[in-house]
């Protein structure tokens, strides 16, 4: 019988894998149930992907896409003049607010690099990726200690299964964020310019 061509099946896999995680977590993903969710023989998860790690890292890569989709629907994010932690409260509402499961998903693949160095550099891929955005509209110091802040949040509001508050988030990144200097070039306190007497 001759071999079937299937373009997608490499795509097909990876989305089944991330179904397998969603379901069962990570202790449940290995090739056998990959293929088993995707409906394709056992030989084609170890074709496409010679290890474990090797599907880890594309689900998660796959599922980093998540937030960056959330990011690009939110260009105010870029705009000098937007109230820069208004804008990402709302943000993190957006991607907290839908369905969480996709966020406990890239989560759970996310600390899944503690115990799985081959996933280090994609979890790091996130965190760079933010940061170098966000240093756009501060410094990169302040735009690290921003997506501390910001993972701290998800993960806090993911584990205790509370409501994301975005008035708290906005107020804690606010104090993160160094007010911008007016245009004049005066900074908040300095004195105003000297008058001719």
């Amino acid at each position: 019988m001759p071999r079937r061509h299937d373009p997608e099946r490499r795509q097909r896999l990876i989305d089944a894998a991330i179904r397998v995680v969603g379901q069962k977590g990570i202790a449940g993903l290995s090739h056998r149930t990959v293929a088993a969710e995707a409906d394709v023989p056992l030989g084609s998860t170890t074709y496409h992907f010679a290890t474990l790690d090797d599907l880890m890292v594309a689900a998660l890569r796959q599922a980093n896409e998540g937030f960056a989709k959330v990011v690009a629907a939110h260009p105010a994010l870029l705009d000098p003049e937007a109230d820069l932690p208004a804008e990402l409260a709302r943000v993190l509402g957006a991607w907290l607010g839908g369905d969480r499961t996709g966020v406990e998903l890239e989560y759970e693949l996310y600390l899944a690099a503690l115990r799985r160095p081959a996933l280090r550099p994609v979890a790091a891929e996130w965190a760079e990726g933010v940061g170098a955005l966000l240093a756009a509209r501060t410094d990169p110091t302040t735009a690290r200690a921003l997506v501390a802040v910001l993972d701290g949040i998800c993960l806090q509001v993911l584990l205790t299964d509370t409501p994301y508050d975005e008035d708290y988030a906005r107020d804690v990144l606010t104090r993160l964020i160094p007010a911008p200097r007016p245009r004049d070039g005066r900074g908040p306190g300095s004195l105003p310019p000297a008058t001719a007497g």
